[in-house]
């Protein structure tokens, strides 16, 4: 594995995170969890390079990233795609996701980074905020992503290091 200089990222984001997916990964307590992500974005806030991360209330992987001072943005070939399929789809509540998926952590890192990734993301967060109704100014995304009331919370997050294969 190797360090990326983030100058010399080039991806498009709107392909790495929205078509080919991530996994957002924390560790807490000596655990570590992981979700399947395909919403956020990269860019430019206060002077840093960040990732926007978003993550419903209900889940596990929010209670790892609320409770630590970084998370983990995985990216995966195309042949890993049902295992980001399984690792949205199951609670790591109800069972080692990351065992199961056959994931192997790096251990020299203090947030998951998996040796099957081709790229990983390490981020510091810098802000978070729920989101909620009132601040909806297109009310049709409230029927549409959020009929169950299940809103997501943004994360706003300092890109530290990129690793790469």
């Amino acid at each position: 594995m190797k360090e990326l200089k983030l100058a010399d990222f080039s991806e498009n984001v709107f392909t790495k995170i929205g078509k080919e997916w991530m996994l957002v990964g924390a560790s807490k307590d000596g655990e570590s969890n992981a979700m399947t992500a395909s919403w956020g974005g990269l860019g430019i806030m206060w002077g840093k390079e960040v990732a926007f991360v978003f993550i419903r209330e209900s889940r596990y992987t929010k209670e790892f990233v609320d409770e630590s001072e970084r998370f983990s943005l995985s990216f995966f070939s195309d042949e890993y795609k049902k295992m980001l399929g399984y690792m949205g789809k199951v609670s790591g509540r109800d069972e080692n996701k990351i065992e199961k998926a056959n994931l192997k952590l790096v251990k020299e890192f203090d947030v998951p980074v998996f040796e099957e990734a081709s790229m990983t993301m390490i981020c510091r967060k810098l802000y978070r905020q729920s989101m909620n109704a009132d601040n909806f100014t297109d009310k049709t995304c409230i029927d549409r992503w959020y009929g169950d009331n299940d809103y997501h919370t943004m994360y706003v997050a300092e890109i530290e290091k990129i690793i790469c294969k």
